[in-house]
């Protein structure tokens, strides 16, 4: 099992709590918390060890576009790149979108 932790700065605020996906072969679960801190935190937990960077681009690359203060945990059972920003999408998308202040 290996973890890892992006952060990014974010200045987006979320509406609600959201939780989308299942852990389950070759998908993944995401639980997005919404935070006040300028910064969005992932945490990702995977069985899928040496993917690292893989992982680094992905998140990045998504957050780059959606700046969402928020506190995020992945639980991946093998997903691909366009699964996890499916997923992430979702999450935002239950999660409220963006609530502009």
């Amino acid at each position: 099992m290996e973890t890892m932790i992006f952060e990014y700065p974010a200045n987006e605020k979320l509406g609600q709590t959201a939780h989308v996906g299942v852990v389950g072969s070759g998908d993944l679960e995401v639980l997005v918390i919404p935070s006040n801190e300028p910064r969005i935190k992932v945490e990702v937990r995977t069985g899928m060890t040496g993917f690292h960077e893989t992982w680094e681009r992905v998140i990045e690359r998504f957050f780059y576009q959606h700046a969402a203060q928020a506190n995020i945990q992945i639980n991946d059972f093998g997903a691909t790149p366009g699964v996890v920003s499916l997923r992430l999408a979702q999450a935002l998308e239950v999660s409220g979108q963006y609530e502009r202040s």
